[in-house]
């Protein structure tokens, strides 16, 4: 992206609106529904073939979301938090993909969004006070403001290890999986890394793999998810309570309204207490295991 300190005299602007908003993720799609709301006009610009942004792209085997469901949701209006029903404590991407287009299509946001267009440079020019955002395939559009909804998952990294270009197999990355099945059948495979995509995606190969071999640099540090189908009185209650939850997400340091600030350091309490704490939260899933204490995750002893 340029700052241009100059007027700029862009001939054969197509298009005029008050706001564009680069990505169709569940940021990009909020916003053009505020942006909407406040009567401004907008333009989104999504390089993929459909809204979803991160659950668009990352649709390899096992991808599934680690915040439950119930939170990981739109706040913004009651009608959806209360009629949309999960089927998952932790719901997959499949699911969380329905879910960003039933909002599309719900609030009527498809028609302020060009799917299959990704920006190629954004110029502000500080005389006129207004953006010169143009894409790949020719849009050029002139806006006041320009927000960047790209999120921080919307790049692969691609490894560049010697020889990979001569390698006549096939290759995939996670973040940028085919949208049509793969079959692992027969297959000799490796899978290189073991982040988070890697852990949700080796025990899915492994079921029709004939051989799998797992490149691991340094060792991953996961927890159990306890995931189950959504018990329905869990439900009714999280639903009952939204406003509080929410209230309690929005304060919280991590966003999620389950992992509260703790009030207690690890060692300022007996190896009991500990123990107990710690068994508690390991059997009831979730990342809340490393929020135990307020210390964890800051002092090296704990």
């Amino acid at each position: 992206m340029a700052t241009v300190h100059k007027e700029v005299n862009r001939p054969g602007i197509a298009d005029k609106c008050d706001v564009v908003v680069v990505g169709a993720g569940f940021a990009g799609l909020f916003m053009l529904h505020r942006l909407v709301k406040l009567g401004l006009t907008v333009k989104l610009f999504e390089a993929g073939t459909d809204v979803g942004g991160t659950w668009f792209w990352n649709r390899y085997p096992g991808a599934r979301c680690d915040v439950e469901s119930l939170e990981y949701s739109y706040s913004f209006s009651e009608d959806l938090q209360q009629e949309w029903q999960w089927s998952e404590r932790y719901a997959t991407q499949p699911e969380i993909l329905r879910y960003i287009g039933h909002v599309a299509e719900r609030f009527d946001l498809k028609k302020h969004v060009q799917l299959e267009s990704r920006v190629m440079s954004a110029e502000f020019d500080e005389v006129a006070n207004n953006w010169t955002v143009t894409t790949d395939k020719g849009d050029v559009v002139s806006a006041r403001y320009c927000i960047m909804a790209t999120g921080c998952l919307s790049t692969a990294a691609l490894p560049k290890f010697p020889g990979l270009e001569r390698f006549k197999g096939k290759t995939y990355h996670t973040g940028l999986w085919p949208t049509d099945p793969v079959d692992f059948s027969g297959l000799r495979v490796g899978v290189v890394g073991t982040g988070s995509s890697a852990i949700q995606l080796i025990p899915q190969v492994a079921k029709q793999a004939a051989q799998l071999t797992v490149f691991q640099r340094t060792a991953n540090y996961s927890l159990p998810a306890r995931n189950a189908p959504l018990n329905p009185d869990y439900e009714r209650t999280m639903k009952g309570r939204y406003a509080q939850v929410r209230k309690m997400a929005r304060e919280s340091p991590t966003g999620v309204a389950g992992f509260p600030i703790p009030d207690k350091a690890l060692l300022d309490v007996s190896p009991q207490e500990r123990e107990q704490t710690f068994q508690q939260r390991w059997d009831a899933g979730g990342i809340s295991f490393t929020r135990a204490y307020k210390d964890v995750l800051f002092n090296k002893e704990a």
